[in-house]
């Protein structure tokens, strides 16, 4: 799968869309048959879409459409128009087949960002790149939530 990943990197370096998105075909292919699971479709696509409201302004990343099963993945940022760094990239591709394996393995009804959700993000991920994998390191927030916290994690220590 690393193999796979670094097509991904290097179709991503060269500004290939066409071999970028022949590389994250084979990456969700290879996903698919390891877990079982249906293949999804994947678009790659060019600047990241940007809303912008009084008080927040958010790019979208990525997207699953689990009736179509379909991802969709964004390669530029929404802004200066660059090419997205190539973890930036491969950790959404995995977070949203994270979202194809809620429905298709697991059978739920939706798929929410809950630290399972997260925890099997990072575990494909760090699988994909051939990386260690971090602990995450969870912060409650308000009303029973969690976010990770970066600091911590990317530092490996509590």
């Amino acid at each position: 799968m690393s193999d796979i990943a670094k097509a991904i990197e290097s179709a991503m370096k060269s500004d290939q869309i066409r071999n970028l998105r022949r590389a994250c075909a084979e990456f969700l292919k290879f996903a698919s048959e390891f877990y079982h699971v249906p293949d999804c479709g994947v678009r790659v696509l060019a600047a990241r879409p940007l809303r912008v409201r009084e008080q927040w302004t958010t790019e979208l990343f990525g997207d699953y459409d689990p009736e179509a099963m379909l991802i969709r993945v964004w390669m530029r940022t929404a802004v200066r128009k660059d090419v997205t760094s190539y973890g930036t990239f491969l950790s959404t591709l995995c977070h949203e087949f994270c979202h194809h394996l809620d429905y298709k393995k697991f059978g739920f009804a939706d798929s929410w960002h809950t630290r399972g959700f997260y925890e099997r993000t990072a575990v494909l991920y760090h699988h994909a790149r051939g990386t260690p994998q971090k602990h995450l390191f969870w912060v409650p927030i308000s009303n029973g939530r969690w976010r990770i916290d970066w600091q911590k994690t990317n530092r490996g220590t509590p």
